[in-house]
């Protein structure tokens, strides 16, 4: 006992001990590469794509790239939330669809219930989703997964089929929050750079997000600290499913309208911009940043071979996917290394 303490407090350190120091530098590399991987080859890619192409760094360019961005992050804020718990949900490509027809079909009724109508029928799918998780311990794989095809179904009961499409009325301020801009900048890009600025909070700052984290590194340590792990994981899904809905609703006042066909293969996207901005799919570490630097990631490089013009469309995905598979090889090597250390 007496010797633990003199060691505790012992002012200097011997030779053997300086290598323990040496480990947490080198573990601390690894963590910077991990967070900030994304992002520097973020830089490299805008200042490639920029020699490379003139209409590049264009005003029309970056809006549109900043727009299209936009619906995505917005998405994939929630989808951080639930990655970090160690869950995963499928159903937001479905649920950003089903919010936006219910948003254009709400919006003959005014901005209020253009806006509160997808937030209260996707949150409500969201909540359901975390209810079966979080009590009945079923797997968020295959609950999110029937969301996903229960929200397309009621996408289609409500549409008749897909055939109804329907039409925002320009005139709304509902279509001005999608179309206008302020300071030269989408209405729709304030918005999500302010839920990003509100989520990095309380992700970061708050006792909520602690627990997020908590749940994430290990559950059941979590639980005999006190946390409250099953309203944790029904709060990140109910979150999740409330930015898909309203993700939705801001692109039905972009498009003033209410596409039936999009949000296919959303969640896969917004599942690479997570991982590839430094995300663990195994939960417990993540931050937003990271996320919205992936989702800029992902929007560049679709946007590079549009301006290639000679590669085909289905290249973006296959550009996608390897790049996701190195961000996750990468990921697991700098996690054993850290560990290792």
């Amino acid at each position: 006992m007496t010797t633990a303490g003199i060691e505790k407090t012992a002012p200097t350190r011997t030779a053997p001990e300086e290598e323990p120091l040496g480990a947490s530098r080198s573990e601390r590399l690894s963590a910077l590469a991990q967070q900030h991987g994304a992002l520097v080859t973020l830089v490299v890619a805008v200042t490639a794509a920029s020699i490379g192409f003139d209409t590049f760094l264009t005003g029309d360019n970056l809006q549109n790239m900043a727009l299209s961005s936009a619906f995505l992050a917005i998405v994939a804020l929630g989808m951080t939330f639930v990655i970090v718990t160690g869950g995963i949900d499928l159903s937001v490509g479905s649920l950003f669809a089903l919010g936006g027809v219910l948003a254009a079909w709400g919006s003959q009724y005014g901005t209020a219930v253009a806006l509160l109508l997808p937030l209260a029928v996707c949150g409500l799918i969201g909540l359901v989703n975390g209810l079966l998780i979080a009590r009945s311990r079923l797997a968020p794989f295959i609950v999110t997964l029937a969301a996903m095809l229960g929200a397309r179904g009621i996408l289609l009961a409500v549409t008749d089929e897909g055939s109804q499409t329907y039409l925002v009325d320009k005139s709304t301020f509902f279509a001005t929050l999608g179309q206008d801009t302020l300071l030269g900048i989408g209405i729709p890009v304030w918005i999500t750079a302010a839920l990003f600025v509100a989520g990095a909070l309380v992700l970061r700052r708050s006792r909520f997000g602690q627990y997020v984290y908590a749940v994430g590194g290990n559950e059941d340590a979590a639980a005999l600290m006190g946390a409250p792990v099953a309203r944790t994981k029904i709060t990140v899904y109910t979150v999740s499913g409330l930015c898909a809905g309203l993700a939705g609703a801001l692109n039905a006042a972009w498009l003033v309208s209410g596409v039936t066909i999009l949000g296919t293969g959303m969640e896969l996207e917004a599942i690479s911009a997570v991982v590839i901005g430094g995300t663990l799919l195994t939960g417990g570490f993540g931050f937003l940043s990271g996320s919205l630097v992936g989702v800029l990631l992902l929007k560049v490089i679709q946007n590079v071979i549009n301006q290639i013009g000679s590669l085909d469309s289905a290249y973006q995905q296959v550009v996608s996917g390897a790049f996701l598979a190195v961000v996750v090889i990468a990921q697991t090597w700098l996690g054993r290394r850290r560990k290792v250390l």
